[in-house]
């Protein structure tokens, strides 16, 4: 009787247009199998201290895959109080899946000071649970979009803010005092950290050496990141060769770079590295090969080579709110004046006709097309519920 009941109420629900929904998953496991779209109540009025947010979009980042197979450090808080029975309580907890998006206050609670309905806001807890219609959040949870001379940035570079762009931004800047005219080398160039890392080098007067894996469109990618301000853009596989330092040092005037980001791991990496001159830098950020790194011990021993892990959340915690505010309004000047531009992207809706088990096949779609092959890289794909 309590799942008719259950399922009488998502149909109500429904018809009045008021239904919340999520992305969420019980276990841990293969993300295309694991996840599933869930309808619950609309969420009350805020209680004191807490705002009632909208999401507008949400980006699926490679560390929400992580999350979902159980190999990323941090893990969404378990809900248990979405529904009566299933999937969401308490006899089947679910963690709702997302890290960053932009979201816009809906309703204020009492003693709510500095945001009104309308504000538009981005995450501060990590792990919010972003992949949902709505949510109710402590008014410490978000940062308000900055206002930069009433300058705007568009939906997109709101939802992508707070995990790409700092990470570019500050991996140009923690480890390295480059200055115009410098070099920087580094893989997944098309990736949307990537991107990010050609922008704010341009805008900077550095130059880039920028590698990608080969692909029959190749020269249409290149352009995409010569158009974004990228120096020389190569393929991944031509590391391997050996006239790669050569060509590179040509491109340099024999200039030492100093600098290389990295987000493929794997070999490719120690041929990455032999590009570098000395005392250099190799920032790591990702292993989207999912391989090891293994460097040559010449590297540390004759050149004095420093490798470095990044993780922007390890950053935002050792720089606290005021620093995260200061990052955010550099970057929002950058993407408002149109010399950080949104990411290649894809938007996909979550259709409210659609029933949970529907939604649940055409999300797992994305995914899966996503995890596969070379769909993670080049274009960041965002998720919007209908009627958000």
């Amino acid at each position: 009787m309590s799942m008719i009941r259950n399922r009488a109420c998502k149909e109500l629900f429904v018809f009045c247009g008021v239904l919340s929904r999520a992305i969420v998953f019980t276990s841990n496991g293969p993300p295309a199998k694991s996840i599933q779209v869930l309808s619950f109540p609309e969420i009350p009025p805020p209680p004191p201290k807490t705002l009632n947010i909208r999401y507008l979009l949400s980006p699926i980042n490679p560390s929400d895959i992580n999350v979902i197979e159980g190999t990323y450090p941090a893990k969404p808080i378990a809900r248990s109080n979405l529904t009566e029975n299933g999937p969401g309580s308490s006899e089947q907890p679910c963690f709702i899946v997302g890290n960053e998006g932009l979201a816009v206050v809906s309703e204020v609670g009492e003693c709510v000071r500095g945001y009104k309905k309308g504000d538009q806001v981005v995450m501060v807890k990590p792990q919010a649970g972003t992949w949902s219609s709505n949510a109710n959040i402590q008014e410490d949870d978000v940062i308000r979009i900055p206002d930069v001379g009433g300058q705007q940035i568009s939906e997109v570079q709101g939802a992508t803010m707070t995990v790409n762009p700092p990470t570019a931004y500050n991996m140009l800047k923690e480890f390295v005092d480059l200055k115009p005219g410098d070099w920087i080398v580094q893989n997944g160039a098309n990736s949307a950290v990537g991107q990010a890392v050609i922008q704010i080098a341009a805008h900077r007067g550095l130059k880039t050496i920028n590698f990608v894996r080969d692909r029959p469109d190749f020269s249409t990618v290149e352009k995409q990141l010569l158009d974004l301000g990228a120096t020389h853009v190569l393929p991944l596989e031509s590391l391997s060769d050996n006239s790669a330092r050569a060509r590179v040092k040509g491109y340099t005037n024999g200039a030492p770079i100093r600098l290389a980001l990295n987000c493929v791991s794997g070999p490719t990496t120690a041929s990455l590295v032999r590009l570098l001159g000395t005392d250099a830098h190799l920032v790591s950020y990702g292993a989207m090969s999912k391989q090891p790194i293994t460097l040559p011990t010449s590297a540390f021993i004759f050149k004095s080579l420093t490798a470095h892990g990044f993780m922007q959340g390890r950053w935002y915690k050792e720089n606290g709110r005021e620093g995260r505010e200061k990052l955010m309004r550099e970057l929002t000047t950058l993407m408002a004046s149109g010399k950080l531009k949104e990411p290649l992207h894809s938007i996909f809706t979550v259709p409210i006709s659609l029933s949970d088990e529907e939604a649940t096949t055409k999300v797992r779609e994305v995914i899966d097309q996503m995890t596969s092959g070379e769909g993670m890289v080049g274009k960041k794909m965002l998720i919007k519920f209908q009627g958000t």
